[in-house]
């Protein structure tokens, strides 16, 4: 569908670019008083994906939410982006999404037919990952806003978090970077349509495959690589696991188009606050170039699952997801805290 308002040209940033930094809201939310409750497994001290609260002996609610402004035109395609990417925390918790509420704000530039497919593209990855979109709730603002509200189930001894790394873990990414680079470059027309066509249907991709097959192995921490950057979400696991992750600058994988654009500047300003917020706490052992660095730092929309499988699983994990989803690709391993949270090698 080719619309007649450009979405992007409404908002002034794109996808998950827009997400507040780790590090300002580490500040906003220090010194809240909040209740306690044992049945609480996960809750926003722990900087995860979603929260988790168990509800009996067999079952835990995973609830999350996402959102963000426009990164495509196409509404339909933005409806879908953005509804897989709010889904993608459930499943980085091993969790089953099941029902959902619309979040949505409208300019007032937009008309019916273009909500209905921003709508219509939300409501086709849901029904995808078996859920149900029950209702939501609409405002009109400056700019359009969409996402979702996911409620999901997991069994309370299955739940992944992003703070469970252990010593000799490796470390798998499903989805290759660059996104946040390539997007911004496509604002001025430069990205080639068949390099967008293929970003595009990345972000649309359900992280539901990556998470079926993951839960046949021993694995003990996920998240999401989303707005914080590999670099930021690599930093939050580190940093919760009490551990040391390594990460092989040469094996993360990248779309090789995103590496001229970043040497050309087309850097989003979340990269600046992700790298502001982590670099204090990386050790560099080798020689990386800039535009590869800004890689690492790139805000992703709908990213990969960052993985830490046990050592004895990892080959037989790794095999399994490049069978369904080649771009897969061990990038690391983890290892007692020594020296820094993240050290690239």
């Amino acid at each position: 569908m080719e619309p007649d308002v450009k979405l992007t040209k409404l908002a002034s940033c794109a996808g998950c670019g827009a997400k507040v930094g780790a590090g300002t809201l580490v500040k906003m939310l220090d010194g809240f008083r909040t209740h306690t409750d044992p049945r609480l497994i996960v809750g926003y001290d722990k900087s995860d994906d979603a929260s988790v609260y168990m509800v009996s002996d067999d079952t835990a609610i995973v609830q999350t939410t996402d959102f963000f402004p426009p990164i495509v035109d196409d509404p339909f395609l933005y409806g879908q982006i953005a509804a897989t990417n709010a889904l993608s925390d459930v499943y980085a918790m091993g969790g089953e999404p099941k029902l959902a509420l619309n979040i949505m704000c409208l300019a007032d530039s937009m008309d019916d037919k273009i909500v209905r497919e921003i709508l219509r593209g939300g409501y086709d990855k849901a029904y995808e990952a078996g859920a149900i979109i029950t209702g939501g709730h609409t405002i009109h603002g400056a700019e359009p806003i969409y996402g979702l509200a996911v409620t999901g189930f997991v069994h309370p001894k299955r739940v992944l978090t992003n703070s469970g790394a252990r010593p000799g873990d490796v470390l798998i990414l499903t989805k290759p970077l660059g996104v946040g680079i390539l997007t911004t470059a496509a604002k001025a027309d430069l990205v080639k349509p068949e390099t967008m066509n293929a970003i595009y249907k990345q972000m649309a991709t359900l992280n539901k495959t990556a998470r079926d097959i993951m839960l046949r192995f021993t694995v003990h921490s996920c998240t999401d690589v989303t707005g914080f950057s590999l670099m930021g979400h690599s930093f939050e696991m580190a940093q919760g696991s009490g551990m040391s992750l390594h990460i092989d600058s040469l094996s993360v994988p990248f779309h090789m188009e995103a590496l001229e654009f970043a040497d050309m500047g087309f850097i989003p300003a979340g990269a600046y606050r992700n790298r502001t917020y982590v670099e204090k706490g990386i050790l560099k052992k080798c020689e990386i170039p800039r535009a590869l660095e800004d890689i690492f730092f790139d805000p992703q929309t709908s990213g990969g699952l960052l993985i830490a499988v046990a050592e004895k699983d990892a080959k037989d994990c790794l095999a399994a997801l490049q069978a369904e989803i080649p771009n897969a690709a061990q990038i690391g391993y983890v290892t007692e805290l020594h020296e820094n949270y993240l050290i690239l090698e």
